[in-house]
């Protein structure tokens, strides 16, 4: 999931380079969107694995 998040990023540096302002703001929020669905999931597998000890 964070590999989608960085494409993403990717994705609307290019279109802010280029002039389309807003392709780039979505591109920016599905990353943004991506990108704490990914912390989420981390932390609550973080989470599980130091209960399971």
């Amino acid at each position: 999931m964070l590999r989608w998040a960085v494409i993403f990023l990717i994705i609307a540096i290019v279109a802010a380079i280029f002039g389309f302002g807003g392709i780039a703001a979505g591109a920016v929020g599905i990353a943004k969107i991506l990108f704490f669905i990914f912390l989420v999931l981390f932390v609550i597998s973080l989470i599980g694995g130091l209960m399971r000890r």
